[in-house]
């Protein structure tokens, strides 16, 4: 039988590091990671989605994307026939995003946030992963790989500025309902994990080690727990 090819994008400024805890049966999965690049002079988000779809090599993968990551899968499967994009503690279009991204992009705000966020790791976590912050620094420390002043630059304005306004319904989301980056009352029509925030990936790999096959052979039930 055949592996189920299954490609993972980390979220803003992550490194892959972030899916260590992420095991599938190595019978059913080949599992790849996605790295975040530099992006070039004046990119737009589609041209870099099309170079990082670039670097797929197996036909009608699964892609799986964790916040910023989740928003560029689903600007990559333009560019190549999936069989399942699934993202993770992430957005399906900016009318889902909380009230204050709005007024960032509104106020262009979001161009104060880059300097803070080079020069303050602490800053930089919490607009990756969350305010709970605290106790886990030096845990995200290991997990944000790329501090790079253009990259962080290019990446919020691109977050904020995200054009999609109709969400595509194969898309399959899965949230925590503590996420405090994109709160769950802003979201429709997910997998709601009980408990999760906006870095379940590490601290609910249980329950995605257990649903994901689940999902990806389309064998989950909603009302699990």
């Amino acid at each position: 039988m055949n592996k189920i090819p299954v490609y993972f994008m980390p979220g803003l400024a992550a490194s892959v590091a972030i899916f260590e805890r992420i095991k599938l049966s190595e019978s059913e999965f080949e599992m790849f990671f996605l790295e975040w690049e530099i992006p070039r002079e004046k990119e737009t988000l589609l041209e870099y989605a099309k170079r990082l779809a670039e670097k797929i090599k197996h036909e009608n993968p699964i892609l799986i994307g964790v916040s910023f990551g989740g928003i560029l899968v689903q600007e990559m499967s333009r560019f190549i026939k999936v069989q399942k994009v699934i993202i993770i503690s992430s957005v399906k279009s900016n009318l889902e995003f909380p009230k204050r991204m709005i007024i960032a992009k509104n106020t262009k705000a979001y161009k104060l946030i880059p300097l803070r966020l080079v020069q303050n790791i602490e800053s930089l976590a919490k607009f990756s992963f969350g305010e709970k912050v605290n106790k886990r620094l030096k845990l995200y420390e290991k997990f944000i790989s790329i501090r790079d002043r253009y990259y962080l630059d290019w990446s919020i304005e691109k977050i904020i500025m995200w054009d999609r306004k109709e969400a595509d319904q194969n898309v399959i989301h899965i949230h925590g309902d503590e996420d405090d980056v994109f709160p769950i009352k802003y979201i429709t029509n997910c997998i709601v994990v009980k408990g999760g925030t906006h870095i379940m990936i590490l601290n609910k790999y249980k329950w995605l080690n257990e649903n994901l096959p689940k999902i990806i052979h389309d064998q989950y039930i909603a009302n699990e727990k």
